[in-house]
């Protein structure tokens, strides 16, 4: 996806999440509706000033605009290559980052062989699940994954989702990530 498309759809994901109509945003950016339209659809070629009149606007950064998105679900399995670094007596491998501005509850969890359906939680909550022990199928309800042991899976929240153990002793340390009202 080219810069245009990713920018477009920042700025149209950001617009709605702050409830703001196109007309309105348009005139707190400086900038005609149509030219702003053509920004959403990913067809115009805005300068710099343009894109921090609107990140301003947003109160977003610029890299908000910019940044292609993150998944909404993102899994590691247990082999990927990933970032690491070694110590004397730590070795690290990055899983995931999470930008967090709220509380992080991390719980130790046993997961059975039943289903466990969840709700949606409150807008804006994840979750990062890294399972230590058997094999999970888990995730939002509409793309479920299976997980083996030291695989990793971070996901909004937000809509419904389930876990299942499929081995007899599944455990796992899940991440609840709860943002700031």
């Amino acid at each position: 996806m080219d810069l245009t498309q990713v920018v477009g759809q920042n700025v149209h994901r950001l617009r709605t999440a702050a409830g703001t109509s196109l007309a309105d945003l348009a005139a707190a950016g400086g900038i005609s509706k149509t030219t702003l339209h053509g920004i959403e659809q990913g067809q115009g070629n805005p300068t710099l000033s343009t894109l921090w009149a609107l990140a301003t606007a947003l109160k977003a950064s610029l890299g908000e605009l910019l940044e292609t998105p993150a998944s909404a679900v993102e899994v590691v399995r247990a082999d990927d290559r990933r970032p690491q670094v070694e110590g004397d007596a730590v070795s690290a491998r990055l899983l995931h980052r999470i930008r967090v501005r709220g509380t992080v509850e991390v719980y130790d969890i046993a997961i059975g062989q039943n289903t466990q359906h969840s709700d949606a939680h409150l807008p804006g909550v994840e979750e990062c699940l890294v399972l230590t022990r058997g094999h999970v199928t888990t995730g939002p309800a509409d793309s479920l994954t299976d997980l083996a042991e030291g695989d990793s899976i971070r996901f909004d929240a937000g809509r419904p989702h389930q876990y299942r153990g499929q081995a007899a002793c599944n455990r796992a340390v899940l991440l609840m990530v709860h943002p700031d009202n």
